[in-house]
Parts: C-alpha cells; structure tokens; sequence
C-alpha cells in the first residue's frame, strides 16, 4: 500500500509544472512551523533568538534565515549555530 502512495504522489508531482511544485512544497513547510530556540556561539559572542511559531531555512550560502519574537529578521552563519525546538 505504501508503495501506490508513493508511486501516486510521484506521478502527481511529475505532471505539475515547477511552479506548482514550488507551491506545494511551500505549504508542506508551512505544516513545519513550530517553536525553535536558535544559538550563535563562536569564542566568547553568544547570541540566542527564540521564534514563535515560524521556521529557519537555509541556503547553499551556508547562513539560517528566520523572524525572532521581536519580529526582527536575522541572518546568522550555520557554523557555530545550533538550533533546538522548544515544546
């Protein structure tokens, strides 16, 4: 039974185009939102930033992005950080 579910949503996902795709993929994401606790710590700079139902993402230019409670954006390199979720 697994097998036709993931053979279902393969084919579904082959016949949308890259838009369409892009916007499914957003809203799975969205089903992602939780509470994290994010910490920067190199040598003796130690910053924390706690986001409220949001999300960190990621580039290939290796930095996190993401809201904090504050509702500043921030951007902090993902070496040297470490990101925990908060029940």
């Amino acid at each position: 039974m697994k097998i036709i579910r993931v053979l279902a949503l393969a084919l579904l996902l082959a016949s949308c185009t890259q838009d369409q795709q892009n916007q499914m993929f957003r809203k799975g994401i969205e089903l992602l939102d939780g509470d994290y606790l994010v910490t920067f710590a190199n040598g003796p700079t130690t910053k924390t930033w706690l986001i409220k139902n949001g999300k960190v993402t990621s580039t290939d230019k290796g930095y996190y992005y993401f809201w904090d409670v504050k509702k500043h954006y921030v951007q902090v390199p993902m070496e040297h950080t470490v990101i925990e979720e908060v029940d």
